[in-house]
């Protein structure tokens, strides 16, 4: 196993109300609205949950910050990941989704100042943007120090690992880059894998239900130390919370959705996975 990258840390003082808030970070998460117009309706149909309702939660849990993640079925619309970042100026940051014919300098600066950091690509949603997006968007993301984060199944990691070669915009993987508890040790989506991770790659430790796994995600265990001893310091948790793929009565605990990481790594790993990796990536 390689040794973890450097990065560098910030303290909590460098953001607008460090001192208020709990240090810990949570960094893939949802707001909604179930009046908000869906740009795929037939997709799913959200309940409303706010950035309120998840902040009170993750703060029982030592989490005071969060990562707000743009949902496929908004499409290009983020009035309401925007407005929840403006809540709270400086606390929380925000991935876009953004329409390149769209979006011209002036808005991407006005997101910028409200805490948006990347831009999601989506390729396992109907709704999702693609390649061509992202090819489109590449300098305008590193202009403004962004990354790009993809869901993105085994399969499809090489091209995204093609796409990022040369373009100076870090990649990061949503929920353990896909790679699900039944795929194969020697499956070619690994050696992909460790590719984004050499060129200074990111992953989240999340999602774990959607990768063919119930709780509590024990066949998941090995994949996620080797995916962690492949990112090193360049690993992040995030909790999928309001968690989708499950009805409002049956959501999980939201403890259970950092269980499989500490249960998986060391203490050490994880005081740095919800601390100073986050800093590092979303200052």
């Amino acid at each position: 196993m390689a040794p973890p990258r450097p990065i560098p840390v910030d303290t909590p003082a460098d953001l607008p109300g460090g001192a208020e808030v709990p240090d810990g970070w949570d960094c893939h998460v949802h707001v909604f609205d179930a009046d908000a117009p869906l740009a795929c309706p037939g997709h799913y149909r959200p309940a409303t949950r706010t950035v309120g309702e998840i902040e009170a939660l993750a703060a029982l849990h030592g989490i005071g910050r969060l990562v707000l993640v743009q949902p496929s079925v908004y499409g290009t619309d983020n009035r309401l990941l925007r407005a929840a970042l403006r809540r709270a100026p400086g606390r929380h940051r925000g991935v876009a989704v953004i329409d390149e014919a769209q979006a011209d300098d002036a808005l991407l600066d006005a997101m910028h100042a409200e805490g948006v950091r990347g831009v999601r690509f989506n390729l396992v949603s109907p709704v999702g943007r693609g390649p061509r997006d992202f090819q489109a968007l590449a300098p305008r993301l590193r202009a403004r120090g962004w990354h790009a984060q993809w869901y993105a199944a085994p399969e499809q990691l090489a091209t995204v690992a093609r796409l990022h070669a040369g373009t100076g915009v870090a990649c990061v993987l949503d929920h353990l880059g896909g790679m699900h508890a039944e795929i194969d040790a020697g499956d070619a989506a690994w050696a992909a894998l460790g590719a984004i991770a050499d060129a200074g790659g990111w992953v989240k430790l999340s999602g774990w239900y959607r990768l063919r796994a119930a709780e509590p995600y024990g066949p998941l265990h090995a994949r996620i130390q080797r995916v962690a001893e492949l990112f090193g310091a360049h690993c992040v948790w995030g909790s999928d919370w309001p968690h989708t793929c499950f009805a409002p009565e049956a959501m999980p605990a939201y403890a259970s959705t950092l269980a499989p990481a500490v249960q998986a790594l060391a203490s050490g790993a994880m005081d740095r996975l919800l601390h100073a990796a986050p800093w590092a990536l979303y200052r």
